[in-house]
């Protein structure tokens, strides 16, 4: 298992992301042309006709919204939930299609508010990014459970050095990746017991630069963004390498799209964290892009998830996007 002494540096708390690494010109210029490639790549491709809309948060008088982290629909309920990290607001929030608060809870559970999944049982999972802790909700907002997943470097040099996401397969088993500072997969059992761990810090396959984020098809296949290496990366259920989607952006989120292809939020890997890039839909066996929305504003794609009928939604900053049918 690699050391958790790895030396990333990381940007304040007010951002989401993580500087890549010190290149050479070299590299610097590698970079452009696969940016390039990337951005014709999917340009390439249909562009869908949705509209860019705000789901406007109703919040109480005297609060505010800091940045959106992340968000899950429950396709259920039609409920909306996000994260959030201001201190001015409760950190997790239930709005319905018109934005109107019907939950907000978990005031002093965080330090950086990072992911929200929502399990097949309906329940409400949130991953912290600087304690390195999933806590799990009913959605009233009871909790029910707490794994602290612990173990983070000692010698990163920011607060964000924790869990990124959790995903959900049968049986109850749960996986979390662990980006900031460690490079793993984790899996624990329905009770949170930890059963094993896979993944190590490097470009190479089942290595990781940054497992930002994790879903799981139907076949039981693991889908990982991995990140500062501009890819995603397949594992079985064991944490046997399967393959990878590479030559992508900075690939910040994932979700199962209804139809059973991949949705991801990403940017060009040569352009600052928080960029403008694209929401786009993956074939997931064979990684071809097949179609895309462009998100063209700054602070967006940490998040993305889908509002039935392949309306894609992430976060901007303090808004949550949803992209509609006209």
């Amino acid at each position: 298992m690699f050391s958790r002494n790895l030396p990333f540096l990381l940007l304040p708390v007010v951002l989401f992301a993580q500087r890549g690494p010190n290149l050479s010109p070299a590299e610097v210029e590698a970079r452009a042309q696969a940016a390039a490639r990337l951005r014709a790549m999917i340009e390439a491709a249909p562009k869908l006709p949705l509209q860019q809309t705000d789901l406007a948060i109703k919040l109480p008088e005297g609060q505010e919204l800091g940045m959106v982290s992340w968000v899950a629909r429950d396709p259920k309920s039609g409920v909306t939930w996000l994260i959030q990290r201001g201190e001015k607001a409760p950190p997790v929030m239930a709005v319905d299609s018109k934005g109107a608060v019907l939950h907000a809870f978990g005031q002093g559970l965080y330090k950086i508010p990072h992911a929200i999944r929502i399990d097949p049982d309906g329940n409400i999972w949130t991953v912290d990014a600087g304690s390195s802790t999933v806590i799990k909700f009913n959605p009233n907002g009871d909790k029910l459970m707490q794994i602290d997943v612990g173990e983070q470097p000692e010698n990163v040099r920011s607060a964000f050095k924790g869990t990124t996401d959790i995903a959900f397969a049968r049986n109850g088993r749960m996986f979390i990746s662990d980006g900031y500072g460690n490079a793993r997969i984790l899996e624990y059992s329905r009770d949170g017991k930890r059963v094993h761990e896979f993944g190590t810090a490097g470009t190479g396959p089942g290595q990781f630069h940054l497992p930002h984020s994790i879903v799981i098809d139907r076949e039981n296949i693991i889908y990982v963004a991995d990140r500062e290496n501009g890819r995603i990366e397949k594992f079985d259920l064991d944490g046997k390498f399967l393959g990878e989607i590479p030559n992508l952006g900075r690939t910040y989120s994932l979700k199962i799209a209804t139809d059973g292809n991949l949705w991801a939020g990403m940017q060009p890997l040569n352009e600052p964290t928080s960029s403008p890039g694209w929401i786009v839909k993956l074939d997931r066996t064979r990684g071809k892009v097949l179609a895309y929305v462009p998100v063209p504003d700054k602070g967006g794609l940490h998040s993305v998830e889908e509002v039935g009928e392949g309306q894609p939604m992430t976060n901007e900053g303090t808004k949550v996007i949803w992209f509609r049918k006209p």
